[in-house]
C-alpha cells in the first residue's frame, strides 16, 4: 500500500511531489490534505492545520466532538497522543532525505489538566536538531532523538506535554566499511 509521503516511481504523481534523487517527495500542502483524511487523525477529529513548505514547522489541532470525549466529557487522552504521533518522524525524514532510515521509538505523554474545546500543538525541527543527528549518524552508528512538543487549550494552557524520541540511522549503503 503507498502511504502519503512515497510513491513507487519517481514522478509517479508530479502533481503533488517533487523528484529528489530519484525518490517521490511529497510537498508539504499535499501531505497536509492526505493527513486530514488519514482514518486515526479523522475518526479522532483532528485537524492538521499548517504544514512548513521546509518541513521544519506543522501545526494541529483536535476540537472537543461528541465521538472523541472520554467518560467525563474531556478530550479523550488517546486522541490527544495520537495528534502528535507522525509529526516529527515524517518531519525529521523529509529533512534528512533519502539516505536515512528514520522510525517513531518511543514516546511519553504528560497529561497537565483535561482538554476542553479546541487543543492545538507546534511542530519544530530546528537545524541545531538536525546538525546533531547528522553527525550523530555519520559514521553509521544510529542515534535516537528526543523531540517535543506542548498541547494547549484556546487560554493557552497546556493541556499535555508530549515526548517523542525518533531513531534514525544511516541506510545500510550509505554507511561507511559496509
Amino acid at each position: 500500500m503507498m502511504t502519503p509521503w512515497s510513491a513507487s516511481s519517481a514522478g509517479e504523481c508530479q502533481r503533488c511531489c517533487s523528484d529528489e534523487g530519484g525518490v517521490a517527495v511529497v510537498k508539504a500542502g499535499r501531505l497536509r490534505r492526505l493527513l486530514n483524511w488519514y482514518v486515526p487523525f479523522l475518526f479522532a477529529g483532528v485537524r492538521v492545520e499548517t504544514v512548513a513548505d521546509d518541513y521544519r514547522y506543522a501545526r494541529a489541532a483536535l476540537h472537543a466532538r461528541w465521538f472523541n470525549r472520554n467518560y467525563v466529557g474531556t478530550h479523550f487522552g488517546g486522541s490527544l497522543y495520537a495528534m502528535t504521533d507522525p509529526f516529527f518522524m515524517i518531519m525529521v525524514m523529509e529533512n534528512l532525505g533519502k539516505d536515512y532510515l528514520v522510525w517513531d521509538r518511543r514516546a511519553e505523554v504528560e497529561y497537565v489538566k483535561p482538554g476542553r474545546g479546541k487543543v492545538s500543538v507546534e511542530f519544530r525541527v530546528d537545524e541545531s536538531d538536525l546538525r546533531k543527528i547528522r553527525e550523530a549518524t555519520a559514521e553509521g552508528e544510529k542515534y535516537e532523538h528526543w523531540f517535543g512538543c506542548e498541547l494547549r487549550d484556546q487560554a493557552g494552557e497546556v493541556v499535555a506535554r508530549v515526548r517523542k524520541q525518533v531513531y534514525v540511522r544511516l541506510k545500510p549503503r550509505n554507511r561507511q566499511g559496509e
